[in-house]
């Protein structure tokens, strides 16, 4: 039995708590509950906001989107999304056309039969990590032998735990993972239930800067990109408004990148965390990238791939190669125009 496989019989079955979020992580989970979200009718389009996805609450908060839509006649709704996987759930139900998540959490959905494609990306993050307390005697990955780690599966913590661990050649014998929701991870970390958390931003920032938790691995490179993806029923049955949420999350990076202290203000605002860690979570926030998906993104999900089969999470390698081939939907951020917005909303 391979490591990965292994680590799966581990993977605790724990019901996911829902809590209630304030302070430093009241943008995650609140808000309008995706499975509650319904389309009021064929001229609603309906559009997920993340705290992992800076760009959402700034456009979220500016109304770019509805103004731009209102000028095709059609409606928006906002649903918050709490992680990728929460994002997932709503697109393969139908209750959003257009969510965020990262690339690992999308190959996952779409390998699985969820009909989705990524449309654009909207930054590329370090936005996951290995976090422990202060005073914990955890220094390196190989160091969570016998201990338990907090993790949201089917999200890029949760692929960035799984590849640290095999590249640590940890024996899954020796732990024990906790499946929880990102905030519960962090709760139950500073609690004492659990000795390590894969942390996604901002409630990681919010950890170092609020609980002086320690980051104690990083890799860029097990951090896949975000991905904004839409269903494919959207976008074939309105692709005039699926270009048009690509037009505006074109605009936003544009002003982001250059009105940067007025982003990072709404940013801390709308994610509900402290400025110091919206500065933290900020510099580990790549907006300044080629929003186009195409075969950099697929290279990276090709590593990604192998440990969803081993760990039991696709079926076959055949159904991750079908999605990895068919995941991607370029020609809407090809296209994009922010000057389209432009016209629009100023």
């Amino acid at each position: 039995m391979t490591f990965v496989s292994k680590l799966a019989k581990f993977t605790s079955t724990a019901a996911v708590a829902t809590l209630t979020l304030t302070g430093c992580v009241a943008g995650e989970g609140s808000g309008n509950s995706a499975d509650n979200a319904a389309a009021s009718g064929d001229s609603t389009v309906t559009v997920d906001y993340a705290t992992y996805n800076p760009l959402s609450l700034i456009i979220k908060e500016k109304g770019w989107l509805e103004t731009a839509l209102e000028d095709q006649g059609k409606d928006l709704e906002w649903v918050n999304s709490a992680g990728s996987n929460k994002a997932n759930e709503a697109l393969r139900s139908g209750n959003i056309d257009v969510g965020s998540t990262a690339g690992s959490a999308a190959l996952l959905a779409r390998a699985n039969g969820s009909p989705i494609q990524v449309i654009d990306l909207y930054s590329q993050p370090e936005w996951s990590a290995l976090v422990t307390t202060e005073n914990s005697d955890i220094d390196s990955v190989e160091d969570l032998a016998g201990k338990s780690v907090a993790v949201t599966k089917g999200t890029d913590p949760y692929f960035l735990l799984l590849q640290a661990l095999d590249e640590a050649e940890v024996s899954a014998d020796d732990v024990t993972i906790e499946n929880l929701q990102h905030a519960d991870g962090r709760t139950a970390l500073d609690n004492g239930e659990v000795d390590a958390w894969s942390g996604l931003d901002p409630i990681m920032g919010s950890a170092e800067v609020e609980s002086s938790d320690r980051l104690f691995y990083r890799n860029l490179d097990f951090n896949t990109y975000g991905f904004l993806n839409a269903t494919e029923d959207f976008i074939s049955e309105d692709p005039e408004a699926a270009q048009t949420v690509v037009d505006v999350y074109a605009y936003a990076r544009d002003w982001a990148l250059n009105n940067q202290e007025e982003a990072l203000a709404i940013f801390t605002e709308e994610a509900g965390i402290t400025p110091e860690t919206a500065k933290v979570v900020w510099k580990r926030t790549h907006l300044d990238i080629d929003p186009v998906p195409g075969d950099q993104q697929i290279s990276v999900l090709k590593g990604v791939g192998p440990i969803l089969v081993e760990s039991g999470d696709v079926a076959s390698q055949d159904d991750v190669d079908n999605a990895l081939e068919s995941i991607v939907e370029p020609k809407f951020a090809e296209a994009a125009d922010a000057s389209k917005v432009e016209s629009v909303v100023e």
